[in-house]
């Protein structure tokens, strides 16, 4: 006879994707800080690599995409490509609970602003999931 052991129910299995505050640190309306878990906290860390610049944490003075340098260049293939190579490695490097399927960086109607579609699977189970981001090359209007 089988016996389901703790870490084996799906559940408990998001555990090691890890816990923790979520973003954006604010209290709610109880003064409690919000939490995620799972799936999600692997996402918000995505975030955090796509929102910091290397140099920024002291501690880790090389995490993060380097993703401002690209402020205020042309909306061009060029770019786009830099943009999307970038990211691919900065996951792979910094994001070891998920592997990177594609990024995409496609233009929009609005020549300043990009969309980064990163498709990825968690290593832990295959699962797939689509994380979309706007970029701004420079300030619209």
């Amino acid at each position: 006879m089988a016996m389901n052991t703790p870490l084996s129910s799906p559940l408990r299995r998001y555990e090691r994707l890890g816990q923790g505050l979520g973003q954006p640190i604010l209290a709610d309306d109880a003064g409690r800080l919000p939490v995620v878990a799972g799936p999600e906290k692997v996402r918000q860390a995505i975030f955090t690599i796509l929102d910091t610049e290397p140099g920024e944490r002291v501690m880790r003075a090389d995490f993060g995409c380097g993703l401002r340098r690209f402020l205020m260049a042309p909306n061009n293939p060029a770019t786009r490509a830099a943009i999307e190579r970038e990211i691919a490695q900065s996951l792979a490097r910094w994001e070891p609970r998920v592997t990177v399927i594609g990024v995409r960086v496609s233009p929009t109607d609005d020549r300043a602003t990009v969309l980064i579609e990163i498709q990825y699977a968690h290593v832990l189970d295959g699962r797939q999931d689509v994380l979309v981001y706007p970029f701004y090359l420079e300030q619209s209007g």
